[in-house]
């Protein structure tokens, strides 16, 4: 039951409360002598007032109030005189000592005086019992204490069925309460609720038990309708139902999980105690020692440090049977094996690099003085950032050994990074470490197989990422990583601590730059790889591949010879490719032959020659059909780009009977059709010139054709090639089988320049073409071009589409048959 008086100190008052308990007698027997006499007799409607501080009583509630202001005092000693009713009013603000009429509610509960009590210590006690709400009409002046007229209250009728079932959900959820209140309950203080009949004696009841806000207590009161009264009391017991349940949920799991707590406690003590009969907590000790002192041993930045010294101590307070107990140990075990220390600079010779690049590879030319460069300002200046390249080419060209090359000539060592086909970020950054099996991206794992900083990193396959998809953009976690300015404090997601980069030489591989994103192709120095010649294949033959064959086969030198003319045979008639992975596969044909003919016994030495190679590696696989391609009108040999290097392209022409249709086959892009289009105006805008006949483009359908239907094709340097077709079907006049030629044209009849020239060159020269034809615009791109290449071949450089026709149409002119 809720106590609050009307004193001073309401601390003291409440311990008097319970002395009164005990020495309480009659107020008729205790009432004082010297009790405030009044001046003249109370009205019949009206109640002495005592006003209290931070309680509201109820009616039927039986309370015990402390006094101590002097009217107060005087008021209950009247009333407990002349055996009369007092008023309980509320106070509004509690700090007032002297209230007046504004200070107090209006609304209060006429109580009947039981007792009037001065305990031994000179407190003053009233018992008060609630008979019935009152409302405040007017205060009267002339006494010594607070005097009012007032209107009561009667209690509203209580035989509505909604007012009963009310009552009864009310009587149900205080009960509720009572039983889940932390304090134990008297069970008779349950009996004596159950037993109330009375909707408003139980309302009352309850409204003077529970625990609420004065202000809602007092609302309360001054509520008189009885069913909104019980409405209001079923939504405050309910809200207190329920936080009292969820406190009862959250004190369980506490308890429970404090239990747990030491139950873990006492069975890993146990389990100490255990390991230390048995010797084992000894050889964990030394465990976290080795890991302390390689912490101590890598050389690693503050910060990492600090991070696995933290770790560290989770680890030493933490028993080996847990099961993060191997995830922090494997973390401990990736930062500690981690090269950390800045590499020592290694003495560059300049000359010894050249050597051995020359020795690895033939020609290269660009590359090497690249890397030769590189040296020397590492030479000068050992703190730089290393650079970024970037090795784009068709396959086969040596792109992955070069590398290997750039390792050997620099000193360092070398880690290759396969990139073809991965779609996942995690393999560039790592997976973060709440996953289980997590563990660092290849790049951080590259660098703990390395052992060093200072080594060569190839991104192999750069070109050939996966999208991005729910894994993340790949290519996106490389821009990071790529980039000099940012790669100094690369972070893995496994680490997450920064990790330098920057003395690492990233070399990536790519064979098209047409599918690396711009801003990664951005942070990388491109370098073309754009193919060999035939005289670089038989070098390259000779010095490289011919022993490497003769070794995995078993044969040594003395044992198998094979011709510069072999080779050259199998370069031109059985691979025609930018690279030497082909040719590199037939001459392991070769030695595969020789080996089975040494071991079948009869022989110790063979030496293959040219004419043999169709006994072993069949029939020609490849042979110059210019000019049985060439020798109808209407055909020229254009030159194309792929991402395997350069190739030939024949260009097809054939007029029938018809009305001036033009038909275009061949899986041509839009580009390319575009290109016959402005071929065929050109032709058109030249029959005077050329000496057409206007009314064969009226009478006649025009269809054009590029084989190999089955590949796609675009582009528009095959112009100059479309023009050429043309204009010798439309004159009858064959083109020279031995030239080929590339260019875009304009209406105009200019010819615009292309690109991939030094690929297109190599690709005539290995298809047997003598004379080029190339936009006088790409003249520039002259120095590209290998020497062998300039000196077999004979260059035309082209400012019209009219020079072309000078050089192809002009080996010899036949009559239209």
């Amino acid at each position: 039951m809720a106590k609050n008086e009307d004193t001073r100190n309401p601390a003291q008052a409440e311990g008097n409360t319970a002395a009164f308990a005990v020495q309480g007698e009659p107020a008729s027997s205790r009432a004082p002598e010297a009790a405030t006499r009044t001046a003249k007799p109370l009205p019949e409607d009206a109640l002495i007032i005592l006003p209290v501080r931070n309680m509201v009583l109820f009616p039927g509630a039986l309370v015990p109030i402390a006094i101590g202001r002097a009217r107060s005092i005087a008021a209950a000693q009247f009333a407990a005189r002349a055996q009369r009713q007092i008023g309980v009013l509320l106070q509004r603000k509690g700090e007032i000592d002297e209230p007046g009429p504004d200070d107090l509610h209006w609304v209060g509960t006429a109580a009947n005086v039981l007792r009037y009590v001065t305990a031994p210590d000179g407190e003053h006690h009233v018992v008060c019992q609630g008979e019935e709400r009152f409302r405040i009409l007017q205060f009267l002046d002339g006494y010594d204490f607070p005097v009012a007229r007032v209107e009561r209250i009667e209690d509203a009728p209580q035989d509505s069925k909604e007012i009963e079932a009310r009552a009864l959900s009310l009587k149900h959820h205080a009960i509720e309460i009572l039983r889940m209140l932390p304090q134990e309950v008297p069970q008779e203080i349950i009996n004596s609720l159950q037993t109330v009949e009375s909707p408003t004696r139980l309302a009352n009841i309850i409204s003077m038990l529970m625990d609420a806000p004065i202000e809602e207590k007092q609302s309360l009161l001054e509520t008189f309708d009885l069913r909104t009264q019980l409405d209001r009391l079923l939504e405050i017991l309910s809200r207190r139902a329920e936080v009292l349940r969820i406190s009862q949920e959250i004190d369980q799991r506490t308890k429970q999980s404090i239990e747990e707590k030491g139950r873990e406690h006492l069975l890993r003590e146990q389990l100490r105690t255990i390991q230390k009969e048995l010797g084992e907590g000894e050889e964990g000790a030394a465990e976290l020692e080795e890991i302390a002192k390689a912490i101590a041993d890598a050389g690693m930045p503050e910060e990492v440090e600090k991070q696995a010294l933290k770790e560290l101590k989770r680890l030493q307070r933490m028993p080996e049977a847990s099961g993060e107990y191997p995830m922090v140990r494997t973390y401990l075990d990736w930062l500690t094996e981690l090269p950390w220390k800045a590499p020592d600079a290694p003495a560059i010779d300049i000359d010894e690099a050249r050597r051995t690049l020359d020795q690895d590879h033939h020609g290269l030319e660009k590359i090497k003085k690249r890397i030769l460069e590189y040296l020397a300002v590492r030479k000068l200046n050992p703190h730089g950032k290393a650079p970024i390249l970037c090795f784009a080419g068709p396959p086969g060209v040596g792109k992955t050994s070069l590398g290997q090359s750039i390792a050997r000539a620099t000193g360092r060592e070398f880690v290759r990074v396969s990139l073809g086909g991965v779609h996942d970020e995690a393999e560039i950054r790592g997976h973060r470490r709440t996953y289980i099996g997590a563990l660092p991206g290849n790049i951080i794992q590259g660098m703990k197989k390395a052992g060093t900083r200072n080594v060569v990193m190839m991104l192999d396959e750069v070109d050939k990422l996966g999208a991005g998809g729910f894994h993340g953009d790949p290519s996106s976690a490389l821009l990071e990583v790529l980039d000099p300015e940012q790669n100094s404090t690369f972070r893995d997601n496994y680490l997450a601590v920064p990790y330098d980069l920057s003395s690492v030489l990233f070399v990536c591989t790519a064979n098209v730059l047409d599918t690396i994103p711009g801003p990664l192709r951005d942070r990388m120095e491109i370098i073309q790889l754009p193919g060999y010649t035939a005289q670089e294949k038989l070098q390259i033959a000779q010095r490289y591949l011919l022993d490497r064959q003769l070794s995995r086969n078993g044969l040594l030198p003395a044992q198998c010879e094979i011709t510069s003319a072999a080779l050259t045979g199998i370069i031109e008639d059985y691979t025609r490719e930018a690279g030497v992975r082909n040719l590199e596969r037939e001459i392991g044909s070769v030695c595969r032959h020789v080996a089975l003919r040494i071991a079948a016994g009869g022989v110790e030495h063979v030496t293959i020659d040219a004419a043999d190679l169709p006994a072993i590696l069949g029939a020609q696989k490849f042979e110059a059909e210019i000019a049985m391609r060439t020798a109808v009108p209407g055909v020229a040999t254009g030159l194309a780009w792929t991402p395997v290097g350069g190739d030939i392209l024949f260009i097809e022409a054939a007029r029938m009977p018809g009305n001036g249709k033009l038909i275009v086959t061949g899986q041509l892009g839009d580009v390319m059709k575009e290109s016959v289009q402005a071929a065929l105006s050109l032709v058109k805008g030249r029959e005077a010139e050329l000496g057409i006949d206007a009314e064969m483009f009226d009478k006649s359908d025009i269809h054009i054709h590029v084989p190999a239907g089955a590949t796609p094709k675009d582009g528009p340097s095959a112009g100059v090639a479309m023009f050429t077709a043309l204009a010798s079907l439309f004159t009858q006049r064959p083109v020279r089988s031995d030239v080929a030629m590339t260019g875009e044209i304009s209406l105009r009849g200019l010819v615009l320049p292309i690109g991939g020239v030094k690929e297109k060159v190599l690709a005539a020269l290995r298809a047997g073409i003598k004379t080029v034809m190339l936009p006088a615009r790409n003249r520039r791109d002259m120095e590209d071009i290998p020497a062998e290449a300039r000196e077999k071949l004979e260059f035309v450089w082209l400012e019209h589409v009219d020079d072309a026709l000078k050089v192809a149409l002009s080996a010899r002119t036949e009559t239209p048959g």
